[in-house]
């Protein structure tokens, strides 16, 4: 069996998206990468998650070929390849239909950045993506997703901004690793439900200023991050 650490990674991630319920029935999927042999496992499509195991993930190229595996691949592995070949240091991905991320969607809006909560974790408001033309439905519609997505974040880092919404569908995260893709997952759902919270509650609130979104990005995310325990050093 081909690639089993990664094969185990992704298959924790999938199930992390169950364990915090951000997929209903079989929808959702997480893959991973392994950026040497330039190979992607993913979830296989409309498998139970209570019933999924190690060997039935499907491990395919970034050409979209399947090279192990009895099961078809999720039907959104186009777009996660399409991730995978425009932004180099992703090395996971995840795409649910959490309820309060996917309702943006389909509102069309972008998830302001309004607190702490959501600059510890994405750098500016969650953006959407251009609705997709009939020509982009009717042919290569999983691939031309993931074209929307590289429009739409291009001149922006990926590292930076992990998240995106697909307009009309549901979200899409990544990160360096499939289980981060994940979590990235979870903390989306959490600021969308508080956006959507706060903007009910007072629906003049505005999104907070530059400088305290950087300031809680940066203390975690940036060269000079002081957030958390520093790396022990090897002896």
């Amino acid at each position: 069996m081909m690639l089993p650490n990664l094969r185990e990674q992704v298959l924790e991630a999938n199930l992390e998206l169950v364990r915090r319920g951000l997929v209903v029935d079989t929808f959702g999927n997480a893959s991973g990468i392994d950026r040497k042999k330039g190979l992607v496992v993913i979830k296989p499509s409309g498998v139970p998650y209570e019933t999924m195991k190690v060997k039935d993930l499907v491990i395919a190229g970034l050409d979209g070929r399947v090279v192990e595996g009895k099961l078809r691949p999720s039907s959104d592995l186009p777009t996660h390849i399409a991730l995978y070949r425009a932004f180099e240091k992703i090395g996971g991905v995840a795409h649910t239909h959490s309820r309060h991320a996917t309702a943006w969607a389909q509102a069309q809006r972008e998830i302001p950045c309004m607190g702490t909560t959501h600059a510890d974790y994405f750098r500016g408001p969650i953006p959407v993506t251009a609705q997709l033309q009939s020509k982009e439905i009717v042919a290569e519609y999983e691939w031309n997703t993931g074209q929307a997505i590289v429009k739409r974040l291009y001149g922006m880092d990926p590292m930076a901004m992990r998240a995106v919404l697909v307009a009309g569908h549901a979200p899409f995260c990544w990160g360096s690793t499939p289980l981060e893709a994940a979590h990235l997952a979870w903390m989306l759902e959490e600021v969308a439900q508080m956006a959507f919270m706060s903007l009910a509650i007072n629906p003049a609130a505005r999104a907070m200023s530059d400088e305290l979104r950087d300031k809680h990005f940066l203390r975690k995310h940036g060269p000079a991050a002081s957030y958390g325990q520093p790396a022990k050093k090897k002896v």
